[in-house]
C-alpha cells in the first residue's frame, strides 16, 4: 500500500466530519428554540420530541467520536507508510476503515430516529 491510498480516505473523513458537524449545528438550533419557547404541559408533541433529541444529541457525539478516530489512525497509517513500516500502516489503516464503518452506522441510526421525529410532527398536523 501507498500514501495515496490512506490519502484517499483522509478527504472523505474531513467531509463527513463537516456534515456531522452541520448536523450537530441544526440540532443544536432545534433545542435552543423549543426551549425559548413558551411550553404548554399538556403539548404531548414536545414531550415525544425530547427523548428523541436527546437520544440524536448522543449518537452525533459517537459519529463524531468514531469519525475523529477514523481521521487519527488514517493519518497514522500515511505516517507508518511514510516510516516504511508496512505491517503497522496496513493496520491503522484497516482501524480506520473499521472506525469509519462504526461511525457511519451511528450516522444512519441517527437518521432513523431523525424521520421518526419528524413523524411525531406529522402526526401532530394531521390532529
Amino acid at each position: 500500500m501507498t500514501v495515496s491510498t490512506p490519502a484517499l480516505l483522509f478527504s472523505s473523513i474531513s467531509l463527513l466530519l463537516l456534515a456531522y458537524t452541520n448536523r450537530f449545528f441544526v440540532l443544536a438550533n432545534l433545542i435552543r428554540v423549543l426551549h425559548a419557547t413558551p411550553r404548554d404541559p399538556a403539548d404531548t408533541m414536545a414531550q415525544q420530541q425530547i427523548p428523541n433529541l436527546r437520544l440524536r444529541v448522543k449518537l452525533i457525539k459517537y459519529m463524531q467520536s468514531w469519525g475523529v478516530l477514523s481521521f487519527i489512525l488514517c493519518t497514522a497509517s500515511m505516517f507508518f507508510i511514510f516510516l516504511e513500516k508496512p505491517i503497522l500502516g496496513d493496520m491503522a489503516f484497516g482501524a480506520s476503515v473499521i472506525a469509519l464503518l462504526i461511525s457511519l452506522s451511528f450516522s444512519l441510526y441517527e437518521v432513523i430516529i431523525s424521520t421518526r421525529a419528524l413523524d411525531v410532527v406529522l402526526d401532530d398536523l394531521e390532529q
